[in-house]
């Protein structure tokens, strides 16, 4: 950054998105590639940031206990359009206590329920394994890694269960240009930048990064084309801002992270495969980041405690979550 001058203008433009190709894709990934960082047998990748260290500094984050839940409701009425399996989750009750009696005359009755929902229909995490490139995700495993029957046998996100916490840092770009991002909006690495040094915070290694770009304040309740639709979102320079930090993750309020179209027409979710296929950083999306967003412009402070574990259900390639910020 060069100073107000520069940041005055990243406010008033338009996040024009950029053309990339297969070709700087690929060398994206190359560059920001961890395959065998931490050992040919690793599946934790950038996971392996977080510590008991961490851990402990970002628990010192906690001045208020204000908690702020980041989940989206688990409903029939969510942002899915069903594409490719993936629907809105369906509750259903197994029994009633109006309905069911035992031989005690009816003096204890019971209520239960269940639901059926793509691990990714909501809130999620995408696991290291969600994304191939080539034939191959992380740390170099190929297509027999993800059974038909067995699901994931490498690169679950049931890894990253006691990896799930640390310092979260929101940046909130939205409120720093002033407005909701438009549909085909690209935040890049220079957007990052500038936000942050608004916002007085720093990102470095085993952060959980947090993007608003407020498309889900414009979006709520009333989902249209959400899910797959041309959306604002992280563009390809943005891998040059996180994965040099060693962040952990990055998660936005956007059904796919990356701005829609994507910027490489010839590489679907080409940030996807730079981040999660080579990089190892786990990617967060369709969190719900307002209320966050307003207490942390109403305090000026931006980071806080982050805690959002997974679902241990063993070989998902993915998984909803409940994330926590406290502050």
């Amino acid at each position: 950054m060069n100073g107000p001058a520069m940041t005055t203008d990243l406010q008033q433009a338009r996040l024009e998105p950029r053309a990339h190709t297969r070709a700087s894709v690929e060398e994206l990934a190359r560059r920001y590639s961890t395959w065998g960082r931490w050992g040919a047998d690793d599946e934790l990748g950038a996971a392996n940031h977080v510590t008991q260290e961490t851990v402990r500094h970002a628990a010192g984050l906690v001045r208020r206990g204000a908690v702020f839940p980041l989940a989206l409701p688990l409903e029939g009425d969510g942002p899915q359009l069903g594409a490719g399996g993936r629907v809105n989750p369906q509750h259903v009750m197994l029994r009633t206590p109006a309905e069911e009696m035992f031989d005690d005359g009816g003096l204890v009755r019971f209520s239960d329920d269940a639901v059926y929902m793509a691990l990714q229909c909501s809130t999620q995490w995408d696991a290291l394994c969600h994304i191939f490139y080539d034939g191959q995700a992380y740390n170099g495993r190929d297509f027999s890694s993800v059974g038909a029957v067995t699901g994931a046998r490498h690169n679950s996100i049931t890894n990253l269960t006691d990896r799930a916490a640390g310092r979260g840092v929101l940046l909130d770009v939205g409120r720093f240009v002033g407005r909701e991002l438009e549909p085909g909006e690209s935040i890049q690495r220079e957007h990052l930048e500038a936000c942050a040094q608004a916002q007085g915070v720093q990102v470095g290694t085993g952060d959980f990064v947090l993007v608003r770009t407020g498309q889900m304040t414009q979006r709520r309740g009333a989902w249209g084309d959400f899910s797959g639709g041309p959306a604002p979102g992280l563009g390809v320079s943005t891998a040059d801002f996180l994965c040099p930090r060693d962040v952990v993750a990055v998660a936005t309020d956007t059904w796919g992270i990356e701005a829609l179209p994507y910027e490489a027409p010839d590489v679907v979710a080409p940030l996807h495969v730079i981040l999660l296929a080579y990089a190892g950083i786990y990617i967060g999306e369709m969190w719900d980041l307002d209320a966050l967003a307003a207490d942390c412009a109403a305090d000026g402070v931006y980071e806080f405690f982050l805690t959002a574990p997974p679902l241990t259900i063993t070989g998902s390639v993915g998984s909803p979550i409940t994330p926590l910020a406290i502050k």
